[in-house]
C-alpha cells in the first residue's frame, strides 16, 4: 500500500524519538513516504498532491488543524459528488466530476496534538505510540469505515464549526501560541474567562439562523456546529454540547440567546456533566439535531473557527452535511 505520512514537527504531544519509533513501525508493513509541514496550509498541499498521484492513504501526525487541513486537501483534490455550491463540486463550471470516498485515498489520523479531538472521536487510542499500532492492525485486518464531514462555505470541517464566543477564544489562543506558550486545558480555561469578562460583546447579539421554509431564529450570542461529539475536550473531560452528533448523521446545531452569569454557568454545567445522550436544554438554548443545510447572518463581522482554527470573520455563513465522503482507518 502506497502511503503518506504527513508529520506536523510543532505538534505539542510527540517528540523526534516517539516521530521516529512511529515512521518506522509504518514503514515495516507500508511503502510509505515522510514529508513535514514548515507552515499553515502545508498539510493540504501534500494530501492534495498525494490524491492527485495515486497514492492509497495519507495518515497525520499532528493535532486537529494537521486532520482538517488533510481532509481539505484530500477534498478539494477530489471533490464529492452532488454537493451544491461545494468547491469543485461537480457540475460547476469548469470543473471534473466529483467522487465518492473510495475514489480519494483513505485517511488514517495519529493523535499529536493537544486535544485530538478528531481522533478521540473516532476512538483512536489517545497515545501515537498506542495509535499507530491500532492502525496498522486495522490495515492488516481490512477495517475502515465511512464518514460525512461538514462544509463551511469552501472550508470542510471533521467534527465543529464555530461562530463568535468560541472563535473569539480560538483567536486568543493562537496568539498565545505564536508567543511561545503552550496549549494547555487551564490555559484554554483562563483564556475563556478572560473573553467571557472583558473582550466579547455580550449586551448585543449578533446572530441569526436561517433554513429553507422556516422562520428565522435571531437574537444569539454564538453558535457550535458539530458533526461529532464531544465538541471539545477540557483536559480529558468532554464538553458535549450537542451530544448526539455523529460522523453517521447531519449536523447538530447549540446556539444561545443569552450571554449573562447564572444561565450560562448553568449551560457550561450541564455541557461538562451531562449524560451520554442529555442535551443541555433552558429557555436561553437552541438545539438542533441531524441538519442538512443551515445558515447564519451577522449583523456585524463575527470570529469564526473550524476544527479549532481560526479562520477570519464573516457576516453570512452557510453549513452543509457531507454525508459518506472520507473513508477513514480506525
Amino acid at each position: 500500500m502506497r502511503a503518506l505520512l504527513i508529520v506536523n514537527p510543532r505538534a505539542t504531544s510527540t517528540t523526534p524519538l516517539r516521530r521516529d519509533v512511529i515512521t518506522r513501525a509504518l514503514a515495516s508493513e507500508l511503502d510509505l513516504e515522510v514529508v513535514q509541514t514548515r507552515y499553515r496550509g502545508h498539510a493540504a498541499q501534500f494530501a492534495g498532491q498525494a490524491a492527485e498521484s495515486g497514492f492509497d492513504l495519507v495518515l497525520t501526525l499532528g493535532g486537529d488543524g494537521t486532520v482538517n487541513e488533510a481532509v481539505n486537501g484530500l477534498l478539494h483534490a477530489i471533490p464529492p459528488a452532488g454537493v451544491a455550491g461545494a468547491p469543485g463540486a461537480a457540475g460547476a463550471p469548469g470543473t471534473p466530476g466529483g467522487g465518492g470516498a473510495d475514489t480519494r485515498p483513505a485517511l488514517a489520523a495519529l493523535p499529536g496534538g493537544s486535544a485530538n479531538v478528531f481522533i478521540r472521536a473516532l476512538g483512536i487510542p489517545p497515545d501515537p505510540i498506542d495509535a499507530t499500532g491500532r492502525v496498522l492492525a486495522a490495515l492488516i485486518e481490512g477495517r475502515s469505515r465511512h464518514i460525512g464531514v461538514g462544509l463551511a462555505q469552501d472550508r470542510y470541517f471533521t467534527f465543529n464549526a464555530g461562530l463568535g464566543f468560541d472563535a473569539e477564544v480560538v483567536r486568543a489562543m493562537e496568539g498565545l501560541r505564536a508567543d511561545g506558550q503552550t496549549a494547555t486545558a487551564g490555559l484554554y480555561l483562563w483564556t475563556a474567562i478572560r473573553h467571557f469578562y472583558g473582550v466579547t460583546n455580550r449586551r448585543q447579539p449578533a446572530l441569526t439562523m436561517e433554513r429553507d421554509g422556516l422562520p428565522e431564529i435571531g437574537h444569539l450570542f454564538f453558535a457550535f456546529i458539530s458533526n461529532a461529539a464531544p465538541w471539545t475536550y477540557l483536559g480529558r473531560r468532554p464538553v458535549n454540547p450537542s451530544p448526539e452528533a455523529g460522523f453517521d448523521t447531519g449536523l447538530d446545531v447549540f446556539a444561545v440567546r443569552t450571554l449573562s452569569t447564572l444561565p450560562t454557568l448553568n449551560t457550561l454545567r450541564q455541557m461538562l456533566g451531562v449524560g451520554e445522550h442529555r442535551i443541555p436544554a433552558s429557555r436561553s438554548i437552541v438545539s438542533l439535531h441531524d441538519q442538512k443545510t443551515v445558515a447564519f447572518r451577522a449583523a456585524r463581522p463575527i470570529a469564526f473557527q473550524v476544527d479549532g482554527e481560526y479562520v477570519g470573520e464573516r457576516e453570512h455563513v452557510t453549513f452543509q452535511s457531507v454525508p459518506d465522503v472520507l473513508r477513514v482507518i480506525a
